[in-house]
């Protein structure tokens, strides 16, 4: 499986690592294919944010991403995105944190909130689990699998 796989490689990299359950959901921008399994991991990082994005591009090559093959918003076999980093506030050419799409993605914040239900957003200084609706939570079904 991709997830665990790529939560184990990720782990070399990270300490105290937490993740999430599995969560399946349906597609959110292109409906024609199958449904998507999203978790989040969580860990202690020494590095730059775009050391890490490096790491996690690799990871995602080496389990068979090739986004040249890809369209955009559709299937492929693994994605990592870099949410959060502490409480840092970002954006270059290449990376954004947090992430710009993190607030309308229940797909992400419902096992954002299983492991970190304190969490605060850097930029909005309040706590995401006030800023989830529950409707957005609707069509998201937690798995029992277990990544780390």
């Amino acid at each position: 499986m991709y997830l665990r796989e790529a939560s184990h490689r990720l782990g070399a990299h990270l300490t105290r690592l937490q993740a999430s359950s599995v969560y399946e959901t349906a597609p959110m921008y292109l409906s024609n294919q199958p449904a998507f399994l999203n978790a989040v991991l969580e860990g202690y990082f020494v590095g730059s944010p775009h050391d890490l994005l490096a790491i996690s591009n690799t990871i995602e090559a080496q389990l068979g991403r090739d986004r040249q093959l890809e369209v955009p918003k559709g299937p492929r076999s693994l994605d990592i995105d870099l949410l959060l980093f502490g409480d840092l506030v970002l954006q270059s050419i290449d990376l954004e944190i947090p992430h710009p799409g993190l607030l309308e993605r229940a797909f992400v914040l419902q096992p954002l909130l299983e492991i970190a239900p304190k969490l605060k957003h850097p930029q909005h200084k309040v706590p995401i689990a006030e800023l989830v609706q529950i409707d957005l939570a609707k069509g998201i079904y937690r798995q029992e699998q277990i990544l780390v």
